[in-house]
């Protein structure tokens, strides 16, 4: 078929072809004459604009979120997730749980299957004591990192600097995988926030969830820290995340049920206007990371088990402030809020004494406040 003009209402036969598009290989561009060239000029400028401009380079997080992975996902809420940076090594020198090279907890698997609560001897107690100690001033390296600007990633780095220095491994790093050194969950994340190199904001709710693993054993917490000025309603969110966990501490003795936590703090996040999630839990913890006891944090559960001095648990209720359902981002670890409003928890490790309970992961300064409180009276 002989080529026509490519003129608007011309197609008139054509032997003339636009000599631009000829050297950069555009097919077709004929035209019948000069005339029709000249006049159709501003219109098929724009093929060769379209030909010889660079495509927009994407910034590292633009092409995380048009990658497969997260192209189709429908975030809840406003945070996005960024670029994760490699594993970091931990020395040779430092003792390290079964799952550090293979990800896979295999203890904690067969431990599972039998579901017995331990009550630990007077070496195991002294032990969790120590690693307890350990693990509250990680947290406090992190909570004092945790500033405007700041990327989680280097949160992790504080961190996991501070964990070597103690002679700790940081518990979370390669379990199931997780390719962290703690958990960072910003806004409406709920829980399992993988840190990367998105940096804190202003108003910002950052939780720092830090476990680490000391000759043996076991020491896990976690606060929500205010990042620069942050509003009414998410100081009082954390504020009522708190108190639930205080809530559920005051009721620790031998002889509770381990499900009465439950009700004790729903009462309290619904009495202020919240909701406490229910797909996570607080758990059993000594020589492994996650173990019997199961703590749900919500009313009416059925978790079995009654307390006994020598029993060492989580409890880390979290709290939100709309609805208590979660939505899983496709990393395999992301938990957030499913209406997209935010999410506040607090964690410590118990013993249970003979009268009562010992906070083993508690703070040593300002009275044993959260770092949260030190904010809210400057």
């Amino acid at each position: 078929m002989d080529p026509v003009c490519e003129t608007v209402d011309c197609g008139k036969p054509s032997s003339l072809r636009c000599p631009t598009c000829v050297k950069l290989g555009i097919p077709g561009s004929y035209f019948c004459s000069q005339a029709c060239f000249k006049g159709s000029w501003k219109a098929h400028k724009g093929i060769h604009d379209m030909a010889t401009s660079k495509p927009k380079e994407l910034t590292p997080q633009e092409a995380l979120l048009a990658s497969p992975k997260w192209r189709h996902v429908s975030f809840t809420g406003p945070l996005r997730p960024y670029p994760v940076t490699p594993y970091r090594p931990v020395p040779e020198h430092i003792a390290r749980p079964d799952y550090a090279e293979t990800g896979q907890p295999i203890s904690e698997q067969e431990a599972k299957r039998v579901g017995k609560i331990r009550v630990l001897d007077d070496d195991e107690i002294e032990a969790m004591r120590v690693v307890g100690k350990l693990a509250r001033e990680c947290l406090d390296v992190a909570a004092r990192a945790c500033e405007v600007g700041v990327t989680t990633d280097e949160v992790d780095r504080l961190m996991h600097e501070a964990a070597i220095e103690r002679d700790c491994y940081p518990s979370p790093l390669n379990y199931y995988n997780f390719p962290k050194s703690l958990c960072t969950s910003v806004n409406e994340v709920i829980c399992h926030g993988i840190p990367d190199m998105r940096p804190l904001q202003d108003g910002d709710l950052c939780n720092c969830d830090i476990t680490v693993y000391h000759r043996g054993h076991h020491g896990d917490l976690n606060e929500t820290l205010f990042v620069g000025n942050v509003d009414e309603k998410s100081k009082q969110l954390t504020k009522v995340a708190y108190e639930c966990l205080m809530k559920g501490i005051e009721i620790v003795r031998p002889g509770t049920k381990f499900r009465e936590i439950g009700n004790v703090i729903q009462a309290h996040a619904h009495a202020n206007g919240c909701s406490v999630v229910r797909s996570y839990c607080g758990h059993g913890i000594n020589n492994l990371f996650h173990c019997a006891p199961n703590v749900p944090h919500y009313a009416g559960n059925k978790a079995p088990g009654i307390m006994k001095a020598g029993n060492t648990f989580t409890i880390e209720p979290m709290i939100n402030a709309g609805s208590w359902r979660d939505f899983s981002w496709p990393d395999d670890w992301t938990a957030v809020t499913q209406d997209g409003k935010r999410s506040a928890q607090f964690e410590q490790t118990l013993l249970v004494t003979d009268t009562g309970c010992e906070i083993l992961t508690r703070r040593r300064e300002n009275g044993g406040q959260p770092w949260f409180m030190d904010d809210v009276k400057k």
